[in-house]
């Protein structure tokens, strides 16, 4: 019992982190390298202010980790693996969105 309590957590923690555009911007960004966060704001076009608390959002998740490099803080995905995670799960969210075998799709705004 205790794994799939720890698997409900981790996917949660995942959940957490992607519901919110800014965020998903951020591993994504990530994922193509490690960044500093001016860095990051000024390609996402975020204040520092708010991608600050999404970066700690999303250490908080154990998603990224900061690295100190002298006076400066580089960030970067916790472990490769997660992107990988997001390259297949955007695989498949576009699968699925082009498979289309619901007839109802758009009436139901389902699929």
């Amino acid at each position: 019992m205790l794994r799939l309590a720890t698997d409900l957590d981790a996917l949660a923690r995942f959940g957490r982190a992607l519901v919110d555009p800014l965020r998903c911007r951020l591993l994504l960004a990530l994922r193509e390298a490690p960044a500093y966060p001016s860095d990051l704001a000024d390609m996402l076009g975020a204040s520092r202010t708010r991608l600050s608390n999404h970066l700690a959002c999303l250490r908080d998740c154990g998603l990224v980790v900061a690295v100190p490099e002298g006076r400066r803080v580089r960030y970067e995905l916790a472990d490769p693996r997660l992107g990988h995670a997001l390259d297949d799960l955007r695989n498949a969210v576009v699968a699925v969105a082009a498979d289309r075998t619901c007839g109802d799709a758009d009436d139901k705004g389902c699929c």
